[in-house]
């Protein structure tokens, strides 16, 4: 379908060119209603108010220049209301791509644009100050299926964690420990302010209690060291639940150490970008086209994230990454052009650095919010959620929607085992595929020599059809938009499909050629629905 695609917008360009008509950014969809062909063109509408003429005049004329050199594949190329070009594929190329999508098998859909490129993606990056939360869990997931889009893409990919284990959160998590350590041993709580409530804290007080003892000083480091090796391990773990694995972990406290850090810092004075006032170090941002001034080091001494993520990327920078991602929190999307903006005063290209900003996660149990507050610990966390739902249902819904919407995770829909719940859906879509090929197979219907596709006449086959050959379409849309909702999205409406095909064209009939030409489409369908599976990170079950 690209490839027509591709072939359309050459013959309208040329013709265009041929006009002496000014170029558009136009778009080549499928028209709304069916009837109207396979792909829509809107450039007459665009060039109606530069040409001062109507947009069903500028259409017919087009749609005249385009149909003198008419593409073997195009059948029709017709002019709607109020100026669409509308094309008409032949069902035979969509018949002849069952072929493809079957010799293509799990590396149908995939690309070469990141052929011989590298990326880096970093995600997750929460401090080890207690376990991941269900913010994390959209972060994670989001991360771990961006970075499978580009490898689909043949992208080389760095799966990046980036964590703090020397600030003020540490602090407060190890005094935390050290309250609950010495609460059992008969001691009055002493809990710091704001400090980390909940039962693993105790838990980790405990564990020091049984190994190392009872004679623990106050202040010493083993309440720190145990508390961020304990909670961080946990976090590996809650990740390796959803089958997330990092290919490297990256410290902020290694740029202080280095003098990556002083070295920036000194860089930015230089070039009179950092000034003192109110006894705090402040980074001239307006001076760089930002509307105001920010804070870099506290009046406390304590630096703001803008400090060590400056230094952390410009190390990014010079590992040569041809693609650098990062997925936030929308708490992060104040910070981050000033980061982008120190960069760039320091002379780095910043082009390939690309930031996604995902919104926050709300649950819903009957309708109603579920409260959570990760200080006090009274929340649902990942790991909950997993065994609540399942890894699959977790992996998806945290994607079903686009990562610049709020999320509304329905507990109750994410339970439920029939086709309200979307992953039911799609799942059941594919082993509904695995018994009838199974079924098949116990007959002794096989492809092995061959088949022949005119025997697809029905509409719903057809339908079927024309949706399975846009699934390379719709990786690259959500490659180019680096957003698995658009994959996600496409599943759900290539499941629909098929379930109309099911009930209106059975597969297994007594005759032999069109029932080896519907198994054909079925097997296609069922590698289509495996790889997106692939790509979201959620399993392709053979039983339902």
């Amino acid at each position: 379908m690209i490839e027509i695609k591709n072939s359309i917008i050459k013959s309208v360009n040329d013709v265009l060119s041929a006009l002496s008509y000014p170029e558009k950014d136009y778009t080549l969809t499928p028209p709304k209603k069916s009837e109207f062909g396979d792909l829509s063109s809107n450039i007459a509408l665009l060039l109606a108010k530069d040409l001062k003429r109507s947009p069903m005049d500028i259409a017919k004329l087009i749609a005249d220049k385009l149909k003198s050199d008419f593409n073997e594949n195009i059948s029709n190329i017709s002019v709607t209301n109020p100026g669409f070009i509308n094309f008409k594929i032949n069902d035979d190329y969509f018949r002849s791509q069952i072929k493809l999508i079957l010799n293509s098998s799990s590396q149908y859909g995939k690309g070469n644009i990141g052929n011989s490129k590298t990326a880096n993606v970093e995600f997750v990056s929460a401090n080890p100050t207690g376990p991941l939360t269900v913010g994390h869990g959209r972060n994670a997931i989001l991360g771990d299926t961006v970075s499978n889009i580009l490898e689909w893409q043949g992208y080389e990919v760095t799966r990046e964690y980036y964590f703090n284990n020397a600030g003020r959160q540490m602090r407060i998590l190890a005094e935390s420990v050290e309250a609950r350590y010495f609460e059992l041993l008969g001691e009055d709580l002493n809990m710091p302010q704001d400090g980390y409530q909940g039962d693993y804290i105790i838990k980790i007080a405990q564990n020091i209690l049984d190994v190392e003892g009872k004679e623990l000083e106050h202040g010493t480091d083993i309440f720190k060291v145990t508390a961020e090796e304990t909670m961080f391990n946990k976090i590996k773990n809650s990740l390796k639940n959803l089958e997330i694995y990092f290919d490297q972990f990256t410290n902020e406290k290694t740029f202080y150490e280095n003098g990556d850090i002083d070295t920036f810092m000194n860089e930015l004075r230089d070039k009179d970008l950092i000034y003192e006032k109110e006894n705090a170090t402040w980074f001239k941002a307006s001076s760089l086209g930002k509307t105001q001034d920010k804070v870099y080091i506290k009046s406390s001494g304590e630096p703001t994230y803008r400090v060590p993520d400056t230094a952390y990327h410009r190390d990014k920078i010079k590992r040569d990454y041809d693609l650098i991602i990062d997925v936030f929190g929308a708490d992060h999307a104040d910070a981050y052009p000033d980061v982008i903006a120190a960069l760039e005063a320091l002379g780095h290209n910043t082009n390939h650095i690309k930031i996604l900003i995902y919104q926050f996660v709300t649950l819903l149990r009957d309708g109603q919010k579920v409260k959570m507050s990760t200080r006090k610990a009274d929340f649902v966390s990942l790991d909950d959620l997993i065994d609540q739902v399942g890894i699959d249902v977790v992996r998806y819904f945290f994607i079903m929607r686009s990562m610049n919407s709020h999320l509304d995770f329905d507990l109750d829909l994410a339970s439920d085992q029939s086709d309200k719940n979307p992953v039911y859906y799609l799942q059941y879509a594919h082993a509904r595929i695995c018994n009838i090929i199974s079924r098949a197979n116990d007959l002794e219907f096989a492809l092995d020599d061959g088949f022949d596709p005119s025997y697809l006449r029905h509409d719903e086959e057809l339908n079927l059809l024309k949706y399975m050959v846009r699934f390379p379409e719709f990786v690259n849309i959500a490659y180019e938009n680096l957003e698995p909702q658009n994959i996600a999205n496409y599943l759900q409406e290539l499941s629909a499909r098929f379930h109309k095909f099911y009930n209106s064209c059975r597969v297994i009939t007594d005759n032999m050629e069109l029932s080896k030409s519907r198994l054909a489409i079925v097997k296609a369908a069922k590698i289509i629905l495996a790889n997106g599976f692939n790509i979201l990170g959620i399993s392709a079950p053979e039983r339902m």
